[in-house]
């Protein structure tokens, strides 16, 4: 016979081997703990006035509280899916049910230039910093400020854009006040247009030059600052003569100085 005594510690043993068994069908494991799905690029560059995506995936975040932090000045900018700046131009993307916690900046400006925290509230913290650089969205001419080309060969003026993420959706280039015009009775005017990673290529080919097809040339990208240079159509004088003229002017005056600081020493 068990006493009432005896009857209780077996019933409290089964209770606690019964707990122990049942919480040893589920483990805790550590894949279970939050971690960064870092497949995402630590460095993001974006051109001004566009919008840059900084992103963050964290796996298993359970009851965690995933922040973005502006590391300049270690201003918390959201947690969860709440925004913590009166800066409206950030804001957390975050698909329900998904990992995925991305850090949105629209009209990206160069003061946002710099390193964010993607942050997870785990004892201790974990955090992936993201690299922010901010370009001007320029373009440019390949090759001198200045062009001379001779009459009757091909004016060719290669313009680069340095928008990757977003390429300009037109690029276009004047003579002078005008749209350049293609479809002109003139004739031999073309432009080939490349959209890399790398970014936006515009080539203007101008054939059988014209005296008349001298002067300022732009290129004026959609969503960039334009570029120019000033094209020269010599008549008669092959344009590497024509540099190389520009040249000459200048060393014959070098010489004449240098020689008389030579005769200036040998008679002291």
């Amino acid at each position: 016979m068990y006493n009432l005594s005896t009857v209780t510690f077996l019933l409290s043993a089964g209770s606690s081997l019964a707990s122990v068994v049942a919480g040893s069908s589920k483990p805790t494991r550590i894949s279970d703990k939050p971690y960064f799905d870092d497949i995402s690029p630590r460095n993001v560059t974006a051109i001004v006035g566009q919008t840059a995506i900084l992103r963050c995936r964290v796996k298993h975040p359970g009851d965690r509280t995933v922040s973005w932090m502006r590391k300049r000045d270690l201003h918390i900018l959201t947690s969860a899916i709440f925004t913590y700046t009166g800066d409206a131009r950030f804001a957390v993307l975050h698909p329900e049910s998904s990992d995925d916690w991305d850090l949105k900046i629209e009209y990206v400006q160069p003061r946002d230039a710099g390193i964010y925290e993607c942050q997870v509230n785990t004892e201790p913290k974990i955090n992936l910093a993201i690299l922010l650089s901010v370009e001007a969205a320029q373009a440019k001419i390949s090759g001198p400020e200045d062009v001379y080309v001779k009459k009757g060969s091909t004016i060719s003026l290669t313009c680069t854009v340095n928008v990757h993420s977003t390429p300009p959706s037109s690029v276009s280039w004047h003579h002078g006040v005008a749209i350049v015009d293609f479809d002109s009775p003139r004739g031999g005017v073309s432009l080939e247009t490349e959209k890399t990673e790398s970014g936006t290529t515009s080539k203007l080919l101008v054939t059988q030059a014209r005296l008349s097809d001298s002067g300022n040339y732009t290129c004026i990208p959609s969503n960039a600052n334009p570029a120019s240079v000033m094209v020269h159509v010599l008549n008669g004088e092959h344009p590497a003569a024509m540099q190389h003229g520009g040249s000459c002017g200048v060393t014959p005056t070098l010489l004449l100085a240098t020689m008389t600081l030579l005769v200036a020493n040998f008679l002291r």
